[in-house]
């Protein structure tokens, strides 16, 4: 099995040294990583900028990208590929409308930033999905996180949706923890407490091996 992975935040440039980003660490998606990996899965983990080191695993190749141009682009170039996609990556939804070439300096009381849209790049590959490839998303929420994380499981082609809400104590980013909501395009809610992220991304993988369709000509023993 062929798994892609996207993880950590994106970094959109303002000048050369300053950046729009957010505070995604990319503990979890790299924990999918090696769990896909201890599950025999061939996994291409395509990573934002994290000060994590590359998993150990020779069978995760790890993809190191900035901005969410160069996610949308190495993810695409796996996806076509991949029997399982896990979207773990906290993408910036928007970025500078203009990149500045030097610094800027501070002039005035205010600075006024005209930003753009990114691409989604889950809503993206999704409309190029085949029917055996298998979707995971995650929503990170802080209000009616069940509804925006349904919308988004139909609206984005998902098979499942992880959710996860920064109003969870020692759940998101920055934590070694984490506790999550599944919810599948059927409206069947599975809750996972609160438990170290490599445990979670274990169960999380097991979930989607009994969910998924096997690649052609493998057997779903195992």
């Amino acid at each position: 099995m062929r798994v892609l992975i996207t993880a950590g935040p994106t970094y959109e440039p303002l000048d050369p040294v300053r950046f729009l980003g957010n505070r995604s660490t990319g503990k979890m998606g790299y924990a999918l990583a090696e769990a896909f990996a201890a599950a025999g899965a061939t996994v291409t983990l395509v990573s934002g900028p994290t000060n994590l080191p590359d998993p150990i695993p020779a069978t995760i190749v790890t993809v190191r990208v900035e901005t969410a141009a160069q996610m949308f682009a190495a993810a695409g170039a796996e996806a076509e590929t991949a029997d399982v996609w896990v979207f773990a990556a906290a993408v910036a939804d928007y970025r500078p409308a203009a990149v500045a070439t030097e610094k800027i300096k501070k002039s005035g009381e205010t600075l006024t930033l005209e930003l753009v849209k990114n691409v989604d790049i889950a809503a993206t590959l999704g409309q190029r999905k085949r029917p055996e490839q298998f979707a995971v998303g995650f929503a990170l929420e802080t209000t009616n996180e069940l509804a925006h994380a349904q919308d988004k499981l139909h609206r984005k082609g998902f098979d499942l949706i992880v959710i996860n809400s920064l109003r969870d104590a020692g759940a998101g980013f920055g934590h070694d923890t984490n506790q999550v909501t599944v919810l599948d395009r059927a409206g069947a809610v599975l809750n996972f407490g609160l438990r170290k992220k490599t445990d979670l991304a274990a169960d999380l993988v097991a979930l989607v091996l009994a969910r998924c369709q096997p690649p052609s000509g493998v057997g779903s023993g195992g």
